[in-house]
């Protein structure tokens, strides 16, 4: 009798383990369901992602947006300039939710260390499309000094396959208000200093550029093929300046990040992406203009010689 009793208590546990076991088998399988749902509706997101790049791609070829001087008849890019263009796309996109970030953060008035983290973010994304530039510049640097990745409207403000970081100051300074004393003089000497980076390299290409024509303009037709070798090497010196200068715009907003605030850097970080976004919008709407309003700017514009002479000579009266 009790070795019976010991059976049918055994049985119990045995069951009730069963039971435990089976139970946490059927939610380890129903948490593995859901990771390859959720895998598989990545895998999708993706791959819808990349599609709607490449037609944004194929478009603004069709539209000659990436169309350079060096490009083909059908106005093809390189591959390393396309996979650029995708992941500057994503960069984008990135940009889009850092900022919105930035903006609640200081909406909501967040704590000194909860907006460092945002700032922080806002930094490594910028370091990120540095890095990204690098590569790029290593593929195709006529692609990246262009400024064919950029809409027509950031293009006519584009240093060097960038912003002219002296200028971007020029204007954040005026929407910093208010700063101490010290922290202008340390803007104003970053001005200063970034300005005088500037010139050199702009000498540093005017150079280059110089060279370039001698070169490719010297020589006889015989030599022609080796004087081409000689500009292809000095052709390969272009890659450099355009990384001298984004490391200069990279060392600039480091240097912003150090002279400022927290609160002052992410009010920073927030003009700066703002005022690219209005720069894009801009082209956006430029582009999507009626046909009427184009027809009406063009016969706006024509003017006779005579008029413009007038107008110069009205002009420099008041001088």
């Amino acid at each position: 009798m009790m070795m019976k009793r010991a059976g049918s208590s055994s049985d119990k546990q045995l069951d009730a383990k069963t039971l435990r076991r089976l139970a946490q088998n059927r939610e380890a399988a129903r948490k593995s369901r859901l990771r390859k749902k959720a895998y598989v509706q990545q895998l999708e997101s993706s791959r819808i992602k990349l599609s709607q790049l490449e037609q944004d791609l194929q478009r603004a070829r069709s539209q000659g947006l990436f169309l350079g001087g060096c490009g083909g008849a059908a106005g093809n890019i390189s591959s390393g300039a396309a996979i650029f263009d995708m992941e500057y796309a994503r960069w984008l996109e990135d940009d889009h939710r850092h900022m919105s970030e930035l903006r609640t953060g200081l909406q909501a008035h967040l704590s000194d260390g909860d907006l460092r983290v945002i700032v922080d973010g806002c930094i490594s994304h910028y370091d990120e499309i540095f890095r990204l530039k690098g590569s790029a510049a290593k593929s195709d640097v006529f692609h990246l000094i262009t400024g064919m990745w950029t809409t027509p409207a950031e293009r006519c403000f584009l240093w060097m396959g960038g912003f002219r970081p002296s200028e971007l100051i020029k204007m954040l300074i005026t929407q910093l208000d208010p700063l101490t004393e010290q922290q202008l003089m340390g803007i104003y000497s970053l001005q200063q200093s970034s300005q005088q980076a500037e010139e050199a390299l702009s000498q540093g290409l005017e150079q280059l550029q110089q060279s370039l024509v001698d070169t490719v303009a010297g020589g006889s037709i015989i030599d022609g093929m080796q004087q081409m070798a000689i500009a292809l090497g000095k052709l390969a010196n272009l890659e450099g300046f355009v990384r001298q200068a984004d490391n200069l715009r990279q060392q600039t907003l480091h240097q912003l990040r150090r002279i400022l605030t927290v609160r002052q850097a992410a009010r920073c970080f927030l003009v700066i992406g703002e005022y690219y976004g209005r720069l894009r919008a801009l082209s956006s709407l430029w582009g999507s203009r009626p046909r009427e309003t184009m027809m009406n700017d063009d016969n706006s514009c024509q003017t006779t010689d005579l008029q413009m002479v007038q107008h110069a000579q009205n002009h420099f009266s008041n001088f």
